[in-house]
């Protein structure tokens, strides 16, 4: 009697798109292209993604940017953030229309994208990249100290997966990149905040700034002597500032880059930063722990 070697367990993904004939013509492409890849369930919008992703757990997500309840980008965040320690967070594909959210997706450290509607010649090389970084997968690093980084804008040749690799290796996906910056409109940059502190409004420099906060339906704009509310939301901030200096790093957190003293991984993984002349210590997503990485 001869024994038999273990066959390897195979690889999980859920779909995410809340438009029924698109998530049955990618998974009908993904079972044609990757016949052993098991799709193990089918979500209609962000909140059930979120739930079936934590849920399931599986190796792989494809996430519509634009769902009801809650967006991909979003989906991907709290999954982030709620992920298990000791299992490997899923490699992630956003899937999206041509339009301004695909340059969120590539600075959410995606591994891939898919452009609606599904073609099979460039799912082809996503499935090729997928199957390349889960057999390449790397254990946990072990804690330490990040130096000061400068500003890791994420640009065409210089977008990075959560393995730590440049998933902008194609020319296509370099071209894609450079077209949608250029059709991103640029807010107009905040230099001021204004708050109100009782029966005054307080002027606060972005300068002074150390990190915003959300809370509920306020930011806290926090400065290194002080704290102010102000009636806005992240998501309505954000354009507003230079992204050259405010760095967004959880869901819930922008920082000031120039307030980093350094950047610190524990022995789980997870990414805390502490900041000059100020005690706080901010946790970093590991949707956005590619910001950190040694140049």
């Amino acid at each position: 009697m001869t024994d038999t070697l273990p066959t390897a367990a195979p690889v999980r993904a859920l779909i995410a798109e809340d438009e029924p004939i698109l998530a049955a013509a990618l998974a009908h492409a993904l079972r044609r292209l990757w016949p052993a890849l098991d799709i193990v369930a089918t979500c209609a919008n962000g909140v059930e993604a979120l739930q079936q992703g934590l849920a399931l757990r599986p190796d792989i997500l494809f996430l519509d940017i634009k769902m009801p309840g809650k967006t991909g980008l979003e989906a991907a965040e709290e999954l982030a953030e709620q992920w298990p320690d000791a299992q490997p967070f899923p490699q992630i594909v956003f899937v999206t229309a041509y339009d301004e959210y695909a340059l969120a997706a590539f600075e959410h450290a995606a591994a891939d994208y898919v452009l609606k509607p599904v073609n099979d010649a460039r799912l082809g090389k996503t499935v090729e990249r997928l199957q390349q970084r889960l057999q390449a997968a790397p254990a946990s690093a072990p804690a330490q100290a990040l130096p000061p980084i400068a500003a890791p804008i994420a640009k065409a040749g210089q977008v990075q997966s959560l393995a730590g690799r440049s998933v902008a290796s194609d020319d296509n996906l370099m071209r894609l990149l450079a077209q949608l910056q250029a059709m991103v409109p640029t807010a107009p940059r905040l230099q001021m905040i204004r708050a109100a502190v009782g029966n005054s409004v307080r002027m606060i420099a972005l300068t002074d700034v150390v990190y915003f906060e959300a809370l509920d339906k306020y930011i806290n704009v926090v400065c290194r002597d002080s704290e102010a509310l102000i009636r806005t939301s992240l998501k309505e901030l954000l354009p507003q500032l230079d992204p050259q200096q405010f760095w967004q790093i959880h869901r819930g957190t922008i920082v000031n880059a120039s307030a980093i003293a350094s950047a610190v991984r524990d022995e789980a993984g997870k990414l805390t930063l502490t900041l000059r002349q100020h005690p706080a210590q901010l946790r970093v997503s590991p949707l956005y722990a590619h910001l950190f990485r040694q140049m």
